[in-house]
């Protein structure tokens, strides 16, 4: 009597995803490019394996022209997303290096394969990510990937080096005022010309913050629409492109497009630019004294800030509102006053204020008590001098006298209101004392 035949236990079934990878775009518009070659021989290799339940998923999982050196590629970043989800069991490729040239990122990739129990398999190179020598041999593979990566990079360094000393350019986005044709720099006249512009408006005026609102007015944008600020003007400054120069890491050489600006105009703009920027605020500054700077408030309360701009050669003056320059124009019913008019207006009330009997008695008084032979009359003559010497002052002392006398200027839709300092009135009135007493 024979025993029944047993019936053979059934094959599991080991979902298998190709992965494929080509570091360069060349190539990649044609009909039958590289990925389709990887692929195909995978999916060959998976076929030979049908007998060991080995299926091929439909999902394809390809990255063109992305480099091996990083993870973050959106078809190795799907395969490692459907590992996770328990729907990949076996990962072909045709060769390692494919997957990854950096030994590190690679162990990474193995980390995640063996928590998901995952088998890694090359069809070029025959190993088994499961057992201690096929991990032995994928290290030592690995480490010849990465090495020839490193080469490949020294190489490629060496040759935009050397290129650059040659005055080559090397690509990336263009200098403003240039365009790129066959693989050089050639001027745009029209972009050049304001690349004139900004250079000679600089030395005019020496502030970038400055110069790029007047840019702003003109309408210039970037190449692609956007607002030019002052970081982007100050980069613009510092491009020695624009005289001709090819830069590679610190180094300059003679480069092989023309210059827009000339080295006379590149040296005076550096020779400002060299200077401290605070030293370049302070002297705006002083340029432009402001008599009631933390003086000057507006009907909201918020204080006025000075500012300034040059039309044609000429100095403007203003007082801005801060609550205008944090939230817009319209956002105070005064948002901005000529520098000129409300100074001049204030110091018309302050040589009316000397000459009142009432400030002039109150002057004698405090004089008095530092020089008690001081007489009303020699308190009335100082203060009337004092107006005929008043544009006689340097603008420093002059803003000193204006802080001493001034607590605060409130303007108004109706008008201005000074609100005066009586302590400071009284500490002019010794000052004057001293010099009356030394001329007497």
């Amino acid at each position: 009597m024979t025993k029944p035949s047993e019936k053979p236990k059934p094959v599991r079934k080991l979902r298998c995803a190709v992965y494929t990878r080509k570091s360069s775009e060349e190539g990649l518009e044609q009909e039958f490019n590289s990925l389709h070659a990887q692929r195909e021989a995978c999916e060959s290799y998976i076929a030979s394996q049908r007998s060991e339940g080995w299926v091929l998923v439909r999902d394809q999982y390809d990255d063109g022209g992305i480099s091996g050196g990083t993870l973050e590629r959106p078809g190795l970043r799907r395969l490692i997303d459907d590992i996770e989800d328990g729907l990949v069991d076996v990962v072909v490729v045709y060769k390692i290096d494919r997957l990854s040239r950096s030994l590190a990122d690679f162990a990474k990739l193995v980390e995640v394969f063996d928590r998901n129990g995952v088998t890694f398999v090359s069809v070029t190179q025959s190993f088994n990510t499961t057992t201690s020598m096929g991990r032995l041999t994928l290290n030592i593979l690995l480490s010849f990937a990465q090495f020839e990566r490193e080469v490949t990079a020294e190489r490629i360094r060496d040759k935009v080096a050397a290129s650059r000393r040659k005055g080559m350019w090397m690509g990336g986005v263009p200098p403003y005022g240039y365009r790129v044709e066959n693989r050089k720099l050639l001027v745009d006249e029209e972009s050049a010309a304001h690349v004139c512009w900004i250079f000679a408006r600089f030395l005019e005026i020496g502030s970038c913050t400055e110069l790029a609102r007047e840019v702003g007015k003109r309408g210039i944008r970037t190449p692609h629409g956007n607002r030019i600020d002052k970081k982007y003007i100050y980069r613009m400054l510092s491009n020695r492109a624009y005289i001709g120069e090819a830069v590679h890491k610190g180094e300059s050489y003679p480069g092989e497009h023309d210059a827009i600006i000339d080295r006379e105009t590149w040296d005076r703009v550096h020779a400002i630019l060299t200077e401290s920027p605070r030293k370049r605020a302070a002297r705006t500054r002083a340029d432009t004294p402001a008599l009631l700077k933390g003086l000057l408030f507006g009907p909201d309360g918020a204080a006025f800030s000075p500012t300034h701009t040059r039309k044609g050669g000429r100095l403007y003056r203003y007082y801005v509102s801060q609550t205008v320059l944090k939230h817009g124009a319209g956002a105070c019913p005064i948002g901005r006053v000529p520098a000129g008019e409300i100074e001049a207006a204030i110091i018309d009330q302050l040589r009316a204020v000397f000459r009142q009997p009432e400030i002039v008695a109150g002057t004698w008084k405090a004089a008095r008590v530092q020089h008690g032979e001081i007489t009303e009359a020699d308190a009335r003559d100082a203060l009337i001098r004092l107006d005929p010497l008043w544009d006689e002052l340097f603008p420093a002392e002059q803003a000193r006298i204006v802080g001493l006398l001034v607590e605060r200027v409130e303007i108004g839709t109706e008008g201005l209101k000074v609100r005066l300092r009586m302590d400071g009135l009284a500490g002019l009135a010794r000052e004057m004392a001293t010099d009356i007493g030394a001329t007497v």
